[in-house]
């Protein structure tokens, strides 16, 4: 299933269905899917309007963002924007 909304977010871009996106600081983003076995969330930054960058993925336990999740992401998103 997640895979299948990813190509479809491939195709359709932010009018995707299946997911939703939010922005979480200045170039991070976040892509919440729910599935029948749960919620995921993904940390991503665009490199370009048509290159996404994964930064991390989790499964969602909790209403809001672990504190380590985060802060791994936000880790990652320097590295890769550096």
């Amino acid at each position: 299933m997640v895979l299948a909304i990813f190509s479809d977010i491939q195709t359709n871009g932010l009018s995707a269905k299946g997911c939703h996106f939010r922005q979480i600081e200045g170039k991070l983003w976040e892509i919440k899917i729910r599935a029948a076995s749960g919620g995921y969330r993904f940390f991503y930054v665009m490199l370009s309007s048509e290159n996404m960058y994964i930064l991390h993925a989790y499964r969602k336990q909790s209403q809001k963002a672990p504190v380590r999740e985060l802060e791994l992401a936000r880790k990652r998103m320097r590295e890769v924007l550096s």
